[in-house]
């Protein structure tokens, strides 16, 4: 069994954990630094990616998660997360994280009121994804070593590169665990690899 970390500073923390325990692995919340050590991925949760920076600033997150990356452990943003793990961000805001090399355009579906569901196509499930959009961002910008798993609209709303995932939709608000299977088989991926190297 693996252990898997949410960021516990803001957002939708117990829909993630409820999600990763339905899929037979632990899960954690991390709301102190020191809790990195103890996990073998990590979700930065949807919420207002403002906030969270803020929080993450107070709480010392940024460079310890940076650490954690560098390590090449797992990371998944979801929506606010994915703003978080870009490297640069639409606009004039200073991007934060800079763990994938894509450009996000915050709230790029629009506001609250704008908030939707649509069944995508994503690379790796068989069956359409229901997915759950809030204030969702899109990637408008994306690097070459950058997988691409699903777009709506023509605006990449899922991607992948090497051991950092994210999307623009709430994967964890839906019945639906395939995506974050996703997740749970790269952190076990990252575990062989670090096995490999012991021996």
């Amino acid at each position: 069994m693996i252990t898997i970390g949410v960021l516990g500073l803001q957002g939708a923390v117990e829909e993630h954990l409820n999600q990763i325990k339905a899929a037979g692995q632990q899960a954690i919340i991390v709301k102190k630094p020191e809790q990195l050590h103890e996990i073998d991925g990590l979700i930065i949760p949807g919420g207002e990616s403002t906030t969270m920076r803020k929080l993450m600033d107070r709480y010392g997150f940024m460079e310890p998660i940076k650490t954690f990356f560098e390590h090449k452990k797992p990371i998944f943003g979801t929506c606010a997360g994915m703003v978080l793990a870009a490297n640069e961000l639409n606009g004039d805001e200073k991007a934060y994280l800079g763990l994938m090399d894509i450009s996000v355009k915050r709230n790029g579906f629009g506001r609250q009121r704008d908030s939707f569901e649509a069944e995508l196509s994503i690379k790796g499930l068989e069956e359409p994804f229901k997915a759950v959009f809030i204030r969702a961002p899109f990637a408008d910008g994306i690097g070459e070593d950058v997988e691409i798993l699903a777009v709506y609209e023509e605006n990449v709303v899922a991607a992948r590169q090497e051991h950092v995932l994210v999307s623009a939709f709430h994967p964890e608000l839906t019945g639906d665990d395939r995506f974050m299977q996703l997740f749970i088989e790269m952190v076990k991926t990252s575990i062989f690899k670090e096995e490999l190297k012991t021996c």
